[in-house]
């Protein structure tokens, strides 16, 4: 009766285990980390799709690999037991043996490198460039400029653990989210204004460094509108973890409206006073976090 109840216990920790590995898959969970997550957030760029492509035959040929090794190790122990051979052989080279075992190896590193180059370079720009934002890292928020939309520009803070709305993310939801219109080329130039930050959003593959004096390119197409959640991966600071990136994917439609609202909101050479660093609203903020993470 004992070992059937604890079978049976067995049996629904399984379940529960395989249901919070699978049923993540749909749209609630596509754009954020979730409890116990394992593997990847729901790919929703084709460089993502590229990176969970690469990932799993790497993974496979790494399984394949450690299952021939283990088997010939066993092989090994068996064919050559003391029992059967009580006189050890004093062959030390095999011509054939070592060049399989050189050639092997370099011919799995081949396998390897050539997809992985591609997707370095493709990850790396696009040519044909809908529209360009430049991100600038700052100590501990992001600034965000669209210079081919009127030079639309703002900053983006984390919302203080206090001041969040039923709905919103602990450490994940901003003030003021980067929008981008959804099925589009994005190109991405990334800098910091201070120490070196990185931009991540897990679901697009989009992960580049922000580093002083200099600007690094990358790019994204958002495949479906929603809202994709991302960090700075980089640690920078005392209140590296304050630094969230929200992304909102709209429709070309809904995008036109939200930059002609934003290029009122934040006129004047694009930062409105609650948003300059400057600004005593965001001083508190920042306070505000800081005290969060004490």
């Amino acid at each position: 009766m004992q070992v059937s109840q604890r079978l049976r216990a067995a049996a629904v920790f399984m379940a529960m285990f395989m249901a919070m590995l699978f049923v993540g898959a749909g749209a609630a969970w596509a754009q954020a980390p979730r409890n116990w997550q394992l593997s990847f957030q729901p790919a929703h760029s084709s460089v993502q799709q590229g990176i969970e492509g690469l990932h799993a035959m790497v993974i496979w040929l790494m399984a394949a690999v450690t299952i021939f090794v283990a088997a010939l190790l066993l092989y090994c122990v068996w064919r050559f037991r003391a029992s059967v051979n009580p006189k050890a052989s004093r062959v030390s080279h095999h011509t054939a043996l070592e060049v399989a075992w050189t050639v092997l190896p370099v011919l799995i590193l081949v396998i390897i490198a050539i997809p992985s180059f591609r997707l370095i370079y493709f990850e790396d720009r696009t040519e044909a460039a809908d529209m360009t934002i430049k991100v600038v890292g700052h100590q501990w928020y992001w600034e965000y400029n669209y210079p081919d939309q009127g030079d639309v520009k703002f900053d983006s803070y984390m919302i203080p653990a206090d001041d969040l709305k039923p709905g919103q993310l602990r450490n994940l939801d901003v003030d003021n989210r980067v929008v981008l219109p959804a099925g589009k080329n994005i190109r991405i130039l990334a800098t910091s204004g201070d120490v070196i930050h990185s931009f991540f959003i897990p679901s697009l593959g989009v992960q580049r460094y922000a580093i002083p004096g200099r600007t690094i390119e990358t790019w994204v197409r958002v495949d479906d509108p929603g809202v994709y959640y991302g960090e700075c991966n980089q640690i920078c600071g005392t209140n590296h973890s304050a630094m969230p990136i929200a992304v909102e994917a709209m429709t070309d439609q809904d995008f036109a409206t939200w930059i002609a609202a934003a290029k009122t909101k934040f006129a004047a050479g694009g930062v409105p006073a609650s948003s300059s660093p400057a600004s005593d609203g965001n001083t508190q903020r920042l306070a505000a976090v800081e005290n969060t993470r004490r």
